[in-house]
């Protein structure tokens, strides 16, 4: 379906719910009855009276955060009663501070940062737990969990950015969740719970913002949903949105050029070398994105013990341009010189199913995703950094073999086309105990398996067939590999009141890991034949680059030789066997057996633990202890040459108070030690190759506090987090450390890196009668110091840091009746927050680009609720 046809399509939705309204509003319940429209619900579907705004004047009835119901240990909770370090965002907060994506509601989380080039394409990192460059599609696994309701939403390629609307809440769990919540939850976990279907009646909301941000374009969005019982026992909910975030950035005009030319920014060939403009993509706003999709519920009672709920989630997401400004060219600004998009597509279909056997809770939760993302990227800046790197022998001209097929130098500039196919299938079963018992247990098995067919296409326009990848003329470089992840697991955790209010906790959770990588990388190999060697791929060159070593050149004969140690032993280089993976030449990255090439394979297993003492001290105080353990899984590097990486583990240290003060003041805070042992460390190594390699140990120290208070018509809430993290050892490519050839790229004490010391956020509302509507006024701050772009210290200081920024947001609106109006202003006062440094490859340190926060955005939102 063509893009304005799913715009009308999700246009339609939106409309007939508030066309449909009236009919259904005939058989409304009784006027005594709560307003329809101001139901929310927690993931039980049972309405959650902490996020239930009923329209009364001054404070609102149980809008104090300290009622919120969470289900972060598999049960449900008060969040005052779970002993972790846990905040929640609920319904109506993530209403009022109008949050639709994931850096809006992570400003609010303070031990939450995170590594950014574009909307749909993060990676998380929890209390410090970050070595940098993750994400790749070779890299390690994510160290932060991302749930949809019960179902893991991680992906290899980092998070998922679930549009938020029609929420229950979001949960954010620090440190270590292996047990419960197994591989991907290291250092932490993140839940967002969808509001589900209610079958006590018709009811939905519709909700729409147009804006307009500072130099940049005009941004929109629209959403809805629809809350419709089909009978006692089922009702069906459904969610759809569209929304267009503004570009900000310009491609402005700009030249390069390429020796002998004098200098990489010429627009004038004066020697004879290549000089090239990018005046096509010359374009004002060049970075907007676009984000549609809906979600669908079913909740169907079987009886009054078991619980049916499928869903279903749709959402595409079309990014243009790009996210990173170039500050050597001006603020906001950038020069590139190829088409730059992204699309990312992913739909879920999940199962839940929820009953007792005997007075035991009983609950499957099963979920198939699959996520497709297409991308094209300009890699100008590699051509450049080369050129000037090999500018002793005539620069990309004089060294390399950049020819077209009558052998003439030729524009040398690169682009990428890429995609990555991510397929993931979890189960999970489980079983607790009455939680009114005095010993109770949680238990449960999961399996889950992961797949991404990874494509990544270096394109080089008019390069020669006999220069180019075996097969795709035109390709410098190949990536076609396909990867498997395989988790397997039991888990437990059991506690026991030993006095009325001092419990004792202890769970484990054992693992198997068994993860793959089979396919194809590198350069082409010449196959033609040298007349004095007379053996087909001898003639040269061998490629674009001249090299023997990389791609073809390493792929597999049939008598397990390689083409290249045939080529050097004087064999036959005839025969090699045919591409694991279909589209590529053939393959070097696999391991050879006497009936063909299979996967390169890293396995492992253990157990992770935690261990917990909570003590209330009274009603309205909770002390805890947590001594608790995770882990990631090792992997395989896509470099054949390169050792597979290992699992590493964090170890956490944590005590924590909880404290619900006049009812009206709820403050929490945790103090922890963390010890990440041999952490995998993800770099762009020679030739730009991502590596993986297993670091030192590193120490990670820190304290976090949330608060919530209301009063009259004044609500607060502040959030704070101090993190200090920095390795216990010295960091080198391989460890230990040793020799000229092996030198250290970080000393002992190097802070971690994108984590900032400090991080706070505080938001406040005021809501006062004016007549028979309800007017407020609010705001919102956050602050974060700043933080190294990378661990490496060479490559730090060529980055350049992220610098501390304070960002603000107000609002000022009104509810009446059902319907609400509000102006806002995002941004304050126009602050450049560095979300992100990054430059394009590991010698491309001429240009270093800043993703930013999006600039000053004033605009306008309207809904009607029915």
């Amino acid at each position: 379906m063509h893009l304005f046809g799913r715009r009308i399509l999700i246009a339609s939705l939106l409309a007939s719910a508030s066309v449909v309204a009236p009919a259904f509003a005939q058989t409304a319940p009784a006027p005594d009855a709560p307003p329809q429209a101001d139901r929310a619900q927690t993931d039980t579907g049972q309405t959650d009276t902490g996020q239930t705004d009923t329209g009364q004047t001054g404070p609102v009835a149980g809008e104090y955060e300290g009622d919120i119901v969470v289900t972060a240990q598999k049960r449900d909770q008060n969040i005052q009663t779970v002993p972790i370090s846990i905040q929640a965002i609920g319904t109506k907060r993530l209403d009022d501070l109008n949050i639709s994506n994931f850096n809006q509601y992570t400003q609010l989380l303070p031990s939450v940062s995170f590594q950014t080039t574009q909307p749909g394409s993060t990676v998380v990192y929890m209390r410090g737990v970050a070595s940098g460059g993750d994400g790749n599609h070779s890299g390690p696994l994510p160290s932060v969990g991302t749930y949809l309701d019960e179902q893991p939403v991680t992906t290899i390629g980092g998070t998922l950015d679930v549009h938020v609307y029609d929420i229950a809440r979001i949960e954010s769990l620090a440190g270590p969740q292996g047990t419960l919540y197994g591989a991907s939850s290291e250092a932490g976990t993140i839940r967002i719970i969808t509001n589900k279907p209610d079958t006590s009646d018709f009811y939905g909301r519709v909700d729409g913002a147009v804006n307009s941000v500072k130099s940049g374009g005009i941004g929109s969005k629209i959403e809805g949903m629809l809350n419709m019982p089909l009978s006692q026992s089922a009702a069906l909910r459904v969610v759809g949105f569209y929304q267009r975030d503004a570009g900000f950035i310009d491609n402005v005009a700009g030249c390069r050029s390429y020796l002998p030319e004098p200098t990489p920014t010429s627009c004038t060939s004066a020697n004879g070398g290549v000089v090239v403009d990018n005046a096509a993509f010359v374009k004002k706003n060049y970075n907007d994105t676009e984000t549609y999709g809906g979600r669908a519920a079913l909740k169907v009672d079987l009886d009054s013990n078991w619980t049916v709920t499928p869903t279903v989630l749709y959402q595409e997401q079309r990014n243009h341009g790009t996210y990173g400004y170039d500050p050597k060219v001006g603020d906001l600004q950038l020069q590139h010189f190829f088409p730059e998009f992204r699309r990312d597509r992913f739909i879920q279909g999940a199962l839940t199913i929820e009953g007792k056997v005997g007075n035991w809770d009983v609950t499957y939760a099963g979920a198939y995703l699959d996520r497709k993302t297409y991308t094209s990227s300009d890699y100008t800046d590699y051509a450049e950094a080369y050129d000037s790197a090999y500018s002793s022998v005539g620069g990309l001209a004089g060294y390399f073999y950049y020819q077209d097929n009558a052998g003439r130098t030729i524009d040398p500039r690169q682009k990428i086309i890429g995609t990555d196919h991510f397929k993931k299938t979890s189960q999970e079963l489980r079983v607790a105990s009455p939680v009114e018992d005095r010993f109770r247990i949680v238990a449960g098995a999961f399996y889950q398996r992961q797949t991404n067919a990874i494509f990544q296409d270096y394109q080089i326009a008019n390069l020669g067939t006999a220069v180019s990848v075996n097969g795709a003329p035109g390709t410098l470089w190949l990536t076609k590999q396909k990867r498997v992840d395989k988790d397997y697991a039991m888990f437990g955790e059991a506690s026991f009141d030993i006095l009325p209010n001092l419990t004792a906790t202890a769970g484990g959770r054992a693992y198997i890991y068994d993860n793959s990588l089979i396919g194809f990388y590198g350069f082409g190999r010449n196959p033609a034949v040298d007349p004095d060697d007379g053996r087909p791929y001898s003639a040269t060159p061998f490629n674009a680059a001249g090299s023997s070593l990389t791609g073809v050149a390493g792929c597999y004969l049939a008598n397990g030789q390689t083409l290249r140690e045939a080529y050097r032993s004087g064999g036959d280089t005839s025969t090699l066997l045919p591409a694991a993976v279909s589209g590529s030449p053939c393959t070097n990255l696999a391991t050879y057996t006497t009936t063909g090439l299979i996967p390169k394979k890293t396995e492992g297993q253990g157990a992770t633990y935690r261990f917990n003492l909570t003590y209330k001290a009274t009603d309205k105080v909770m002390v805890y202890a947590t001594f608790s353990r995770g882990f990631r899984p090792g992997g395989i590097n896509r470099r054949g040459d390169v050792a597979p990486y290992d699992a590493d583990f964090l170890t956490n240290y944590e005590l924590g108070v909880k404290t619900t003060l006049f009812d009206r003041l709820r403050f929490n805070a945790a103090i922890y030690q963390q010890a990440w042992d041999k952490f995998q460390f993800s770099f762009l190594g020679p030739n730009s190759f991502t590596i993986i390699q297993n670091g030192p140990n590193a120490r990670i120290r820190g304290a976090e506090a949330d608060a919530n208070f209301s009063t009259g018509g004044l609500s607060l809430t502040a959030a704070a987090s101090y993190t200090d993290a920095k390795t216990r050892n010295d960091l080198c490519a391989r460890q230990p450390c040793g020799g000229e050839e092996n030198p250290v790229l970080a000393v002992k004490g190097t802070r971690l890196p994108i984590t900032p010391r400090f991080k706070a956020s505080g938001t406040a509302r005021y809501s006062v009668p004016v007549g028979t509507a309800k007017a407020y006024i609010q705001g919102l701050v956050a602050h974060q110091s700043s933080a190294s772009a990378d661990i490496r210290t060479f490559q730090a200081g060529t980055l350049g840091r992220l610098k501390a920024y304070t960002t603000a947001n107000a609002s000022i609106g009104a509810d009446l009746s059902g319907y609400t109006l509000e102006l806002f202003v995002q941004n304050l006062w126009d602050e450049r927050a560095q979300l992100s440094r990054f430059q394009q490859c590991g010698t491309c340190s001429q240009r270093t680009y800043i993703v930013t926060s999006t600039p000053r955005t004033i605009g306008l939102r309207a809904g009607a609720k029915f």
